[in-house]
């Protein structure tokens, strides 16, 4: 591509002409971060900018650092570079980011979803020139039931384990997913207790975001207490001997990848439940429609897969290699 006003570099996603980069993976100087999250969100560089919802998140990840905030919508130019952010639906406070240059315009995607989650800023579209997608589950096996089914599904087995006198164990990312699931789960049905890790950040969003009440497990935590109520913890716990408390308990994950059976029995999970803060093939679809560009940088997940679709259905497709990984991942290596 000619002159592009986005590139991809050592450090990360640049803007040559503002000298600003986004999501950076190595420290640099100006970045505009897209979301809180481990991967897109690191330590070291000197001038962070982000949305409001994710500046507390980001200060509690990373220390005291040099940030301010963008509204959605909220303009701001540099060296004649027009940026703004919008929201991508991903967890809260996520955003793409929007950059306009005499009239050439690119948005990032950051990572993103399409469902109303309840929770996060629902995504909205945003016309471009050339879009930079995610592509995490860019396939066509991935193809997202609504809502409100999995998250009956989830109520059907936290009764089930009560029935039974167990405790529901469910494993979900300790940013976003906890507190979409905290968010719509029946509390009808018993309490909610979680891992430190995961009401940190629910006590740290309470601060500016509704969220129902949850009780953090501690040493005082008795399995009595447990039993017939829902645990909700990092991926990261499964396995570990924190999980002795929870005795007799049933695992359970939520997550896009329980789309394939071999991938709960891999990780030795009872039961799977398929709810991902990412787009499915057919949202990615019609993101890209939506925004009416012509050209699409895809970048980490199944990128390649995509990419060639999109070249055999009229599109001027290539892909750009990150280092940004899905958070089970990254929650599993802390």
């Amino acid at each position: 591509m000619k002159n592009p006003l986005l590139v991809f570099n050592q450090n990360g996603i640049y803007c040559p002409k503002a000298k600003i980069y986004i999501d950076a993976w190595k420290p640099v100087n100006k970045v505009i971060i897209s979301h809180a999250h481990a991967d897109h969100s690191k330590y070291g560089h000197q001038h962070y900018l982000t949305h409001p919802n994710s500046v507390p998140i980001v200060k509690h990840r990373l220390g005291n650092i040099n940030i301010e905030s963008k509204e959605w919508g909220e303009k701001f130019t540099v060296n004649g570079v027009q940026f703004s952010l919008h929201p991508a639906g991903h967890i809260i406070g996520s955003s793409q980011v929007r950059v306009e240059y005499k009239g050439d315009i690119w948005v990032y995607s950051g990572d993103y979803k399409r469902v109303n989650d309840g929770i996060s800023t629902p995504f909205e579209p945003v016309r471009c020139n050339t879009f930079i997608t995610e592509c995490t589950f860019g396939l066509p096996a991935f193809n997202w039931k609504k809502q409100e089914i999995v998250i009956n599904e989830i109520n059907d087995f936290w009764e089930e384990c009560k029935a039974n006198n167990q405790t529901a164990v469910l494993f979900a990312y300790s940013l976003g997913k906890a507190q979409r699931l905290i968010a719509n789960l029946n509390l009808e049905i018993g309490k909610i207790y979680t891992h430190g890790a995961v009401e940190n950040l629910n006590e740290l969003i309470r601060t500016y975001k509704n969220l129902p009440k949850t009780y953090r497990i501690t040493r005082e935590t008795k399995k009595e207490d447990l039993i017939g109520n829902l645990v909700i913890a990092p991926p990261s716990t499964h396995g570990s001997p924190w999980l002795k408390k929870m005795v007799p308990y049933v695992t359970s994950s939520s997550s896009g990848w329980m789309t394939f059976r071999g991938a709960r029995r891999r990780r030795a999970i009872d039961r799977g439940f398929v709810l991902s803060d990412h787009v499915d093939w057919k949202d990615l679809i019609q993101t890209i429609e939506d925004t009416e560009a012509k050209n699409i940088v895809c970048t980490h997940g199944y990128q390649d897969i995509f990419s060639k679709y999109l070249n055999e259905n009229g599109y001027n497709s290539f892909m750009e290699n990150t280092p940004f990984q899905e958070e089970e991942i990254i929650e599993n290596n802390v």
